[in-house]
């Protein structure tokens, strides 16, 4: 089997650098290109926390989310991404899961790698993963993340 496009969906947490080691072994075995995305969380359909936002404060919030999430973007694809043949990077705003599925079917992607973080003793899942895993119509590799246990 050869896979050309990889997802990598990211929340620039430390639990979703985990997954880094495993989508640059599949990306150099298959030559494949990765696509790294990051979720922008729409303000703009919360009720308000402490009275109404203007539609100008809602767009300078979300201009400045996304200008904060390109530089993050940048900084993780300049450390991580080095080995990898081609990587493309993506911004989405909405629901993290629905715009994870989304992106699987724009660009054609061939598998989905992310991380767990569910607690122990419940679903081992995220509902982020639980949803992609539930709904995503290509193979998703779920790299678990042990718990600090030296706390």
């Amino acid at each position: 089997m050869k896979i050309n496009k990889i997802l990598w969906p990211t929340d620039f947490s430390n639990n979703a650098e985990q997954a880094v080691p495993y989508v640059q072994s599949l990306t150099q075995q298959y030559g494949a290109e990765i696509h790294v995305l990051y979720v922008i969380e729409d303000i703009a359909h919360h009720e308000s926390w402490y009275g109404e936002f203007k539609d100008n404060h809602i767009k300078e919030l979300m201009e400045w989310a996304n200008k904060s999430a390109t530089k993050r973007l940048n900084q993780v694809c300049d450390k991580y991404m080095d080995g990898c043949p081609l990587y493309i990077k993506h911004i989405a705003v909405g629901d993290p899961a629905t715009e994870i599925l989304k992106l699987i079917d724009k660009e054609e992607v061939e598998l989905v790698v992310m991380t767990t973080h569910g607690q122990k003793g419940t679903f081992p899942f995220g509902s982020v993963t639980e949803k992609v895993l539930k709904n995503s119509p290509v193979p998703v590799t779920t790299i678990p993340i042990v718990p600090d246990t030296a706390a």
